[in-house]
């Protein structure tokens, strides 16, 4: 079969790679869509490299190439042996992470027991930890890894249900957690009045909408975004106030909005380090810190005093967590699935660059993914054929 293969710092080559076996409870799945995610840029561009021996030591790609694609829907190819609730030609979307219930381990580890799969003792990850992820042709995982689907979603947004599993997990992290002031705050409970989203990219754009449809946030909603096309996206979800970070002082901006105290809620989609430097002065004391974006290059990390000294809750959740159902699937994911299906997330507007074949994946994370319309890229392929 055909796969994008990273062999080297921001070099992918489409090779033919062998199609995965399927093994006794697996399922192969042909790729009918792969989202193009901030971690496939961060592993292309060198900035991270989740693949690591036993040590912990990263394993340079010259060494083990990898296979990019994290957020994958796609098409049952065959079925192993012992599977019983999939069937040849279901349309599926995909949990790609490995825990105790996708490897079949009996008894499961204390994070899995707690449904925190994303920190199971025994995780792997395709796409992200050295394992075939699914920018290639064919990808094989554990039944209990896809979820059919019945619909007509476009195989392209379904691709979408991992990004928006991972927000979803991280808004229940923060309701789950004592903080001084809560979201849908009940008469007894401080309430949060104010939240300030940094960055409106896939993340921050899921953010915002989860906290306005979902949840019924009705509270002053502020999105912080120096790229005027994305501000222009964020203000049709139901944004308050959408902030160029570039045209004047941030913090006096949102101390204007607040009253002088600053946002009782942060959440950091942006993975821009400045946000961490502005943060103190962004938020109130004991305000909810959620820490989403990745990166924060370039920053001393010795700003973080100031945001100690204001004592904040800072949850720093990662994946999409929460839990199994009956049949050993992904709670968060199903949800995820659902919200997607009932048009009450609309993913589509975010998906600004689709792309038709791997030769395509190399330009999208070298160039595109840095152009001014630029928000979301997904490849996405024939349901008939690779």
């Amino acid at each position: 079969m055909l796969a994008s293969v990273l062999c080297d710092v921001a070099r992918l080559e489409v090779r033919v790679v062998p199609r995965p076996m399927v093994l006794q409870g697996q399922a192969l799945v042909r790729v009918s869509a792969v989202g193009l995610c901030g971690t496939d840029s961060h592993i292309f561009l060198g900035h991270a490299n989740y693949n690591t021996d036993k040590r912990g030591v990263p394993i340079p790609l010259v060494l083990q190439p990898q296979i990019l694609g994290h957020e994958i829907s796609g098409v049952i190819a065959e079925i192993g042996a012992g599977v019983h609730d999939l069937a040849v030609g279901e349309r599926v979307v995909l949990d790609q992470g490995l825990n105790c219930h996708s490897l079949s381990r009996d008894p499961i580890c204390e994070y899995c027991q707690t449904g925190d799969s994303h920190q199971c003792e025994f995780y792997g990850e395709h796409g992200i930890t050295g394992l075939f992820g699914g920018l290639a042709e064919y990808i094989s995982v554990p039944a209990v890894n896809a979820l059919a689907f019945q619909s007509s979603l476009d195989s392209v947004e379904a691709a979408m249900v991992e990004p928006l599993g991972c927000v979803i997990h991280s808004l229940d992290a923060v309701r789950l957690a004592y903080t001084r002031f809560t979201l849908n705050a009940e008469s007894t409970q401080r309430p949060v009045k104010s939240t300030l989203v940094c960055g409106a990219g896939p993340a921050g754009l899921l953010f915002v909408q989860y906290l306005r449809r979902v949840l019924g946030y009705e509270g002053r909603l502020i999105v912080s975004e120096p790229n005027a096309f994305k501000r222009k996206l964020a203000a049709k979800f139901g944004v308050d106030e959408v902030l160029d970070p570039t045209c004047g002082n941030l913090v006096e901006a949102v101390k204007d909005l607040t009253g002088g105290k600053g946002v009782e809620f942060l959440i950091e989609a942006s993975g821009a380090g400045q946000v961490l430097a502005s943060a103190p002065g962004l938020i109130q004391k004991q305000a909810t810190v959620l820490l989403y974006g990745h990166g924060h290059a370039g920053v001393d990390l010795s700003v973080l005093n100031n945001v100690m000294f204001r004592e904040p809750t800072i949850i720093t959740p990662v994946g999409a967590s929460g839990g199994f159902d009956p049949d050993r699937r992904p709670t968060i994911y199903r949800r995820a699935l659902r919200l997607i299906e009932r048009r009450q997330i609309d993913v589509g507007s975010i998906i600004t660059h689709r792309y038709s074949s791997l030769n395509s994946v190399q330009d999208a994370l070298a160039s595109d993914i840095n152009a001014p319309e630029y928000i979301k890229g997904v490849v996405g392929f024939s349901e008939t054929g690779g």
